[in-house]
């Protein structure tokens, strides 16, 4: 997207003035016509990977095991809950495997100073990229400072104590939102300092499609990242994620995603 048009519509929906929709429709019409990337071999795709593992019941053995895994097979990163992010660190502490961990997570709607401060706590005991979501509610509403003040906390609090290296991903939660919904949401995020524009909890309906992905690439800079996440079993599902513009797949069947 031209810089200045975007600038021009980031500070419409910051100050409330009407959104430019002839520019949300030439977004949408780009993403239609995006070209497909090649495929991906399967080397490829497992460094793209976040291997997840946030289901209520985990234990910590389970989290070594899904540390291990991602040792093992060169993952991008593990994303597990914030009350194991101190372990994980310690057991990946000499492998190339960032520690991600999940803020305000699944709702969104949680305080944004609450969101800061489990930024920072996660931070502190090690963790090096932060999922937050994003208020899907204040969004929805067209509350759209209340959503940039929203992800700014958490990317302040993590820059704070991590000195601009950790990375924080914007989850979106696109299958709850409109097209028009998913561009303002991506443009908000990447604005307010988030790194990556992330799809999905896992906890909604569906999760990442390649029409989500295609249509924030063509909303977000080429230097800003995708997470696609949610519903992902198949090396064939991530693939087609990846080769419309996902940066990074998160999925917990990342072992049977890149078997031959």
């Amino acid at each position: 997207m031209d810089t200045q048009l975007k600038s021009a519509l980031i500070e419409q929906l910051l100050y409330d003035a009407p959104v430019n929709r002839p520019l949300i429709a030439r977004i949408l019409q780009n993403a239609q016509n995006q070209p497909v990337q090649p495929p991906k071999s399967r080397e490829t795709l497992a460094r793209l990977i976040d291997h997840t593992l946030l289901r209520s019941e985990a234990t910590a053995q389970q989290v070594r095991a899904v540390c291990e895994e991602a040792r093992e097979h060169g993952f991008a990163a593990v994303c597990i809950a914030p009350c194991y992010v101190e372990q994980a660190a310690t057991w990946l502490k000499d492998a190339e495997v960032a520690v991600c961990t999940v803020v305000g997570f699944p709702t969104g709607a949680n305080y944004p100073s609450l969101k800061a401060l489990e930024a920072g706590l996660a931070v502190r005991d090690g963790a090096t990229e932060i999922d937050m979501v994003i208020n899907i509610g204040w969004l929805k509403s067209g509350r759209y400072r209340l959503v940039e003040r929203d992800v700014r906390s958490v990317v302040d609090a993590s820059d704070c104590l991590g000195g601009k290296n950790v990375k924080v991903k914007a989850i979106l939660e696109t299958a709850l939102l409109t097209d028009e919904e998913i561009i303002i949401g991506s443009l908000i995020s990447e604005y307010a300092g988030a790194d990556y524009i992330k799809t999905s909890t896992g906890f909604a309906a569906r999760g990442a499609t390649p029409s989500d992905i295609a249509l924030i690439r063509c909303t977000v800079e080429a230097e800003t990242g995708i997470k696609a996440s949610g519903g992902i079993k198949t090396f064939e599902q991530a693939d087609i994620l990846v080769r419309h513009g996902a940066t990074r797949i998160g999925t917990s069947r990342s072992t049977t995603l890149i078997r031959a």
